[in-house]
């Protein structure tokens, strides 16, 4: 067995609404379909597939993602663009926004932003650094992490 590609993202919200609005408006997914399972859920994609996110409410009372060192996700990216202009875009577009930037890395192979979205699931929104051929080079993957200067 080989794992293809990574297909999809399932995360549970509180607020569906909320969320919806960050993924939809904020982040700009379309949505990739109706949904119906009979519960409050949403679903969206970029195009690549029918759908890489899907959102499944369960309450205003779910508890939060603890902080720190924990066992599950701690975070996942979003390839934005191809560019430092385009992420400046980004950037300039979340600040507008009111999404607070919680990180800005330099990893070499990639430019990064971090945010949380209104659960406190921590989301990269990163654009490949043109030129940086990891392929050759696998180490530069985990060279060390720089401040990023946009």
């Amino acid at each position: 067995m080989r794992v293809k590609e990574l297909g999809h993202i399932v995360l549970y919200v509180r607020n569906l609404a909320r969320s919806a609005a960050f993924y939809g408006e904020v982040l700009g997914w379309d949505v990739a379909f109706p949904v119906t399972l009979g519960i409050p859920a949403a679903a969206f994609t970029s195009g690549r597939t029918h759908h890489e996110l899907l959102l499944i409410e369960v309450g205003d009372d779910a508890a939060a993602v603890p902080a720190g060192r924990r066992l599950g996700l701690y975070h996942f990216g979003l390839s934005v663009g191809d560019s430092d202009d385009e992420l400046r875009a980004v950037r300039d577009h979340l600040v507008a926004t009111g999404v607070t930037i919680v990180g800005a890395s330099d990893h070499t192979v990639t430019h990064s932003l971090y945010v949380l979205d209104p659960d406190g699931n921590e989301l990269e929104l990163y654009i490949d650094v043109p030129g940086v051929d990891w392929r050759s080079d696998p180490n530069l993957i985990m060279a060390p992490v720089r401040p990023l200067a946009l």
